[in-house]
């Protein structure tokens, strides 16, 4: 699983250089897991993680540059940019 995220935490620094290691890292995770939350609320077969991570790449490709900007807008996110002490790759 670690490589799934890895893989995609690498894509989203690429897309965003704005996010540290450490918040593209929870953004993966976040998008992983809202992914298979909705596809199990909607009642259908899970397809491993390959599909999940299909998935989470086109959402990092699409939106991945302004995730940071989403976060900004939006209280309930507010806190993805609020810590300075993330360490920058």
């Amino acid at each position: 699983m670690n490589d799934y995220y890895e893989r995609l935490t690498s894509l989203l620094m690429e897309k965003n250089p704005n996010l540290s290691y450490g918040r593209a890292r929870t953004w993966v995770e976040l998008l992983w897991e809202d992914f298979e939350t909705t596809y199990a609320k909607a009642g259908r077969k899970y397809q491993g993680k390959a599909v999940a991570e299909k998935v989470v790449r086109t959402w990092v490709i699409q939106y991945g540059d302004k995730l940071h900007e989403f976060a900004a807008l939006n209280p309930k996110y507010a806190h993805m940019l609020n810590d300075e002490e993330d360490i920058l790759h």
